[in-house]
């Protein structure tokens, strides 16, 4: 198996974080909108691509937060993921002036909707990856890793 890169934009306004809202046999959950690097395309090009599919919203790419790991058989209760090694980047991103946030054309299967989420909600609401979470809080922490390992 290939190790796949994928992207994630933060996107942040007033205590919200634009989510993909998605459905699948064990229910609603929510994720950054991002997905996987395209052959030839830079890391903010595929966020900047990702988030016209998936949220029909322009985006502005800022730095780089956070970088994880995701190696599918450290992680239980997700068989179709078992064989899954995947290096996320994730981005703060604003949205371009002109953006409003929809259901984007090239939705992933699962995709339902757009949310904007408030921080207090991310838990209770099934954000995923749950583990980022509290970094999510405070992204100016001086102490705020960007290499966050294989986490779930």
């Amino acid at each position: 198996m290939r190790i796949r890169n994928s992207v994630k934009a933060i996107v942040l306004q007033d205590g919200r974080l634009l989510c993909n809202q998605n459905q699948d046999q064990r229910g609603i959950f929510y994720c950054l909108p991002g997905g996987g690097q395209e052959y030839q395309e830079n890391l903010r090009e595929a966020v900047v691509r990702e988030c016209l599919e998936e949220v029909s919203a322009r985006v502005e790419v800022g730095e780089l937060l956070f970088v994880r790991d995701y190696i599918g058989r450290n992680h239980a209760g997700q068989e179709r993921l078992q064989r899954v090694h995947q290096v996320e980047f994730f981005f703060r991103c604003q949205l371009a002036p002109e953006a409003v946030p929809a259901l984007g054309t090239g939705a992933d299967r699962y995709q339902t909707g757009v949310s904007w989420l408030p921080l207090t909600e991310l838990e209770a609401a099934g954000f995923y990856p749950k583990d980022l979470i509290p970094w999510l809080f405070d992204l100016a922490h001086p102490e705020r890793p960007v290499y966050l390992g294989d986490m779930d």
